[in-house]
């Protein structure tokens, strides 16, 4: 769920339009409730970095308020996905192995509330997808450390219809847009998975994990949401993962033992999700701190040299 203006005309005259921000806020209460209670079957398509994949999905609230979701990419390498309420209950393909670090579908948007600190709500007129009449609603960064987002929401339903994320330079960096949408109930048997969707069991967090990692600076609205710690896959070290988040962008912070290790720092982005790692000197040895997430490059590289062992002062 995402953007904003994609070209300097058009910033031009989104800076000139009035801040709506009360409509701006009904409409994502709108957004939120749909995404709750709305049945729907639909087709999209999605574009990052030049990239493009169409995918299938259906959205069904049986009659005890359960709400069913499934996900289906229609080219490529076959993948999907099956939650009810929200867990994943099975998956194929790639996405079988990325449901700890992945958003596979758009993003459930939190309280309007809490998104009007950090971004300013502006209704930007009419517009058409998918051949249904919809209300463009931009939500514009406050400062420089997050991306702009651009929705476009059905007038019947309130459903998200298209989303576009840019950065300050009003480059494109994703898309997500319907070129079908069904409002019908979708059949039960819609929802049923495919023989390759594999039951996922992911494995049970601690409710408390006290943070090892501190970081001295963090973008203003962001604020720690999770700290869960895993293997790392090159070694049986112990990864420290840290979640940040300010309600709709969100980072990761990974604190690896490097043990005498000979690695390179590393700074790349891939569409909207950006890279960084560097090595962090601490009384304890060596550390690989890796910062990835949906927001700008010079963010996250800040993030990444702020970071401080919460036991220990890093050594000089």
């Amino acid at each position: 769920m995402r953007v904003f203006p994609l070209t300097g005309l058009l910033l031009g005259s989104l800076l000139a339009l009035p801040v709506l921000a009360d409509d701006g806020r009904v409409l994502l209460q709108r957004l939120a409730e749909a995404e709750r209670t709305q049945n729907f079957h639909g087709t999209f398509v999605y574009e990052r970095n030049g990239s493009f994949s169409t995918h299938s999905i259906w959205q069904r609230v049986d009659e005890s308020g359960v709400l069913h979701e499934r996900l289906m990419q229609l080219d490529g390498s076959a993948q999907e996905v099956l939650r009810v309420n929200g867990q994943v209950q099975c998956a194929s393909g790639a996405l079988a192995d990325q449901l700890n670090d992945s958003q596979l579908w758009p993003v459930r948007l939190p309280d309007p509330a809490q998104l009007s600190e950090w971004y300013e709500l502006r209704v930007l007129g009419d517009a058409r997808v998918a051949g249904r009449a919809t209300t463009v609603l931009g939500l514009v960064p406050r400062d420089q450390h997050r991306y702009g987002v651009e929705l476009h929401l059905d007038r019947q339903t309130g459903l998200p219809l298209k989303s576009l994320l840019v950065n300050d330079k009003g480059q494109l960096l994703e898309r997500f847009q319907f070129t079908h949408l069904q409002t019908a109930i979708p059949a039960a048997s819609a929802l049923e998975p495919g023989a390759g969707c594999r039951p996922v069991r992911l494995s049970p967090v601690p409710q408390e994990i006290s943070p090892v990692w501190r970081s001295d600076w963090l973008p203003p609205g962001f604020s720690l949401t999770s700290v869960t710690q895993r293997r790392s896959p090159a070694s049986d070290e112990p990864v420290a993962c840290q979640v940040y988040g300010d309600g709709l962008a969100r980072f990761s912070v990974f604190m690896e033992p490097l043990r005498g290790a000979t690695v390179d720092d590393v700074r790349t982005q891939l569409g909207p999700t950006v890279a960084v790692s560097r090595r962090l000197k601490t009384d304890d040895g060596d550390v690989m701190v890796t910062v990835v997430g949906e927001i700008p490059l010079g963010t996250a590289e800040r993030v990444a040299l702020s970071m401080r062992s919460a036991a220990a002062e890093v050594a000089p």
